[in-house]
């Protein structure tokens, strides 16, 4: 049976991955991108299976209106995939007021604006699913990254409200959590002139291991494109799908130490409700 897909930023990286497989085995793709003609090469192979369109998804009007023609264009999509993404690697003295609007522009902002303009089309479909594409440091933190996880934190907590108002119309949601990945993503982060207060601080290592590539990479981007094929073919749709050993660690770690924090906390928070008993 044939899937259709709506993917943000499939110029490079999981975005590219998922639509080469996925119009390899059949499926259609409404792919959109800053610069459609990086695709020119898929739609000589694949004809009219490969829609795209030109796309920034911090243009909400732009947004509202690649939605409405693709899903005119392909009559009905299954699945939307929000994968464009902007990564800042800075300390939060060191990004520009520039640099931090664009992060949360694009990761936060241009995420909300597509799935806000493809649920009408969804609900009146009666069915389909959103694939969120977060990360690791979107339950977790990492220094020197401060507003990238500004973004994926505040998409997060934005998804799960959303899935739990769309459950009852038939379309679910998942925020799939990829762990670090040779996609280029390291190598096209954005960065800012380090301050000298901060050399020998957690940022700054943070740096230097992006810089010098001892950051950890552990994971398959292909695999981790199959893994996201494989949860829309398998019906599954879990509001979480964290993807790499790193995630899973690094995201179990930090779970852990803030559940230990939290019931650390229980008797003073339970204290200050208005029928505590005093003393």
């Amino acid at each position: 049976m044939t899937t259709t897909w709506f993917i943000t930023g499939t110029s490079s990286g999981f975005g590219r991955l998922l639509t080469e497989r996925l119009l390899a085995r059949g499926d259609r793709v409404a792919a959109t991108l800053r610069r459609p003609e990086a695709l020119d090469g898929l739609r000589a192979t694949y004809g009219d299976r490969l829609w795209t369109a030109g796309l920034d998804v911090t243009d909400a009007g732009r947004v509202r209106s690649v939605v409405d023609e693709a899903f005119d264009a392909l009559g009905t999509i299954d699945v939307v995939v929000n994968n464009a993404g902007y990564g800042l690697l800075a300390s939060v003295e060191e990004a520009s007021d520039e640099q931090i609007r664009r992060v949360i522009d694009t990761n936060l902002l241009g995420s909300v604006h597509v799935i806000r303009a493809a649920l009408p089309h969804l609900r009146a479909q009666g069915r389909g699913r959103v694939l969120q594409v977060s990360t690791a440091g979107g339950q977790t933190t990492y220094p020197g990254m401060g507003y990238y996880h500004a973004s994926k934190w505040g998409i997060e907590g934005f998804c799960e409200t959303v899935a739990r108002e769309i459950a009852p119309l038939g379309v679910a949601l998942t925020i799939v959590e990829p762990g670090a990945t040779p996609t280029g993503f390291g190598t096209s982060l954005d960065t800012a002139p380090a301050l000298p207060a901060y050399e020998h601080t957690p940022a700054a290592e943070t740096r230097r291991s992006f810089a010098d590539g001892t950051f950890p990479v552990p994971n398959s981007g292909e695999k981790i494109a199959d893994a996201m094929i494989g949860l829309v073919d398998s019906d599954a749709a879990p509001l979480r799908l964290p993807l790499g050993p790193d995630t899973y660690d690094d995201v179990h770690a930090a779970l852990t130490a803030r559940l230990a924090e939290h019931e650390a906390h229980r008797d003073v928070a339970r204290s200050v409700a208005a029928d505590a008993t005093a003393g």
